[in-house]
C-alpha cells in the first residue's frame, strides 16, 4: 500500500534513530507533557521482532489462534486490536495509520519506519558512533541531539535534552503539516 501524505488531514511525524538513542525514554518523558499543552498524540512503533500483547491461554488469543481475523478485546480501560499478519515481512505503514484516524488524534507520532518516506525528526548521539540519518534521508526536518554536530541545509538542531523546546516543537507541527507534507527538503 501507499502512503499519500497530500491526502491526510492529521499531521504525521517519524521519529527515527538507530537503537540505543532513547527515542521511546524520550517519547514517555513527552507525553505527559503534550498532552498538558492539549495535544492528543497517538503513536504506532514498528517492531523488529515477533511480539504479543495476549496471553496463551486466555480467551483472546485462543480465538485469535482459531482464526479471528481482527480479535478485538476491550474492557472499561482499554481495548486492542490484534491481527495476524504471517504473509508480510515487515508492517505496512500506510495500512496501519487508519486505524488511528477515527480517534481523531492532534498528531501521530510513527516510531521506527525510518526507510518511510515522511517527514522526520531525528534524534542523534554522537556517543553511539551512527552515521547522521539525516545526512542521506531528504525526509528529515529536524535533529535533536546533545551534540555539537554539522546538519544539512534546512534541517533545524533541536537540544535533545531541553524537553520543553521539544514539546514547544512538536505542538508547532500540526501547523507545518500542510507545508511539511509535501515532500522531502531539498538535497544540495
Amino acid at each position: 500500500m501507499t502512503l499519500s501524505l497530500d491526502t491526510l488531514e492529521i499531521p504525521l511525524l517519524g521519529i527515527a534513530a538507530w537503537s540505543g538513542t532513547g527515542k521511546t525514554t524520550l517519547l514517555e518523558a513527552l507525553l505527559p507533557r503534550l498532552a498538558d499543552a492539549g495535544l492528543q498524540v497517538a503513536i504506532i512503533k514498528h517492531a523488529h521482532h515477533a511480539f504479543d500483547v495476549d496471553q496463551p491461554g486466555k480467551d483472546s488469543h485462543r480465538l485469535r489462534q482459531a482464526g479471528a481475523t481482527p480479535m478485538l478485546v476491550a474492557s472499561g480501560q482499554r481495548f486492542a486490536l490484534m491481527m495476524e499478519t504471517p504473509d508480510r515481512e515487515e508492517a505496512d505503514l500506510a495500512e496501519l495509520i487508519p486505524h488511528v484516524l477515527p480517534l481523531s488524534p492532534d498528531l501521530i507520532l510513527v516510531e521506527g519506519f525510518k526507510a518511510w518516506p515522511l517527514p522526520k525528526l531525528e534524534l542523534h548521539r554522537r556517543v553511539l558512533d551512527k552515521p547522521l540519518l539525516a545526512d542521506r534521508d531528504p525526509w528529515v526536518r529536524a535533529v535533536a541531539t546533545p551534540d555539537d554536530i554539522a546538519l544539512p541545509a534546512g534541517v533545524e538542531r533541536l537540544a535533545l535534552d531541553d524537553h520543553d523546546a521539544l514539546v514547544d516543537w512538536l505542538s508547532q507541527w500540526p501547523g507545518r503539516w500542510p507545508e511539511m507534507r509535501r515532500g522531502p527538503r531539498e538535497v544540495a
